[in-house]
């Protein structure tokens, strides 16, 4: 069976950038998705269309297919007051924030001044290339709850409780 529409791949990845440090890696086989639903980057879901298990591949995804170039808008300097003031705020920490459109986000914390935050909206990975070296496990039929809901159930996918 071949990854296309409407299956459930398993794989097996690690990601890393153009130095060559690995950023991410799935564990023991147990990252699945839904194909065709927009669960995973642009340029990887194209680069797996067809493949069957065993196969194995390296690819790399540019920016534009992967998690964007970086946008500068997206730093800004919020007032220190806007953060619970019984947190030690740190370079590093991640908290939700809400768009000029409404948008639910996440921010990171770069720099932290007397009165102000510096905050990055940008995913940690946005204008890096990705290298991808992806190993297939299985591929298989979605069900048609996973269908509905647009995503995968049960190991390596979302749990419904």
């Amino acid at each position: 069976m071949e990854i296309s529409k409407d299956k459930v791949a398993t794989l097996n990845y690690v990601l890393k950038n153009d130095q060559g440090e690995v950023m991410d890696q799935s564990e023991d086989g147990r990252f699945a998705y839904l194909h065709g639903a927009n669960n995973i980057i642009p340029g990887l879901e194209k680069a797996l269309e067809g493949k069957k298990v065993g196969d194995k591949i390296s690819v790399t995804v540019a920016p534009a297919e992967g998690y964007g170039e970086r946008d500068l808008e997206q730093i800004q300097q919020v007032p220190r007051n806007m953060f619970p003031p019984d947190i030690d705020i740190q370079p590093g920490m991640q908290f939700q924030a809400q768009s000029p459109d409404g948008q639910m986000m996440v921010v990171m914390v770069t720099a932290v001044n007397n009165d102000t935050v510096s905050v990055d909206g940008n995913h940690p990975l946005a204008g890096e290339n990705l290298h991808f070296d992806v190993e297939i496990v299985d591929v298989r039929d979605a069900s048609s709850e996973e269908l509905e809901h647009g995503h995968v159930h049960g190991p390596g996918g979302h749990e419904h409780g």
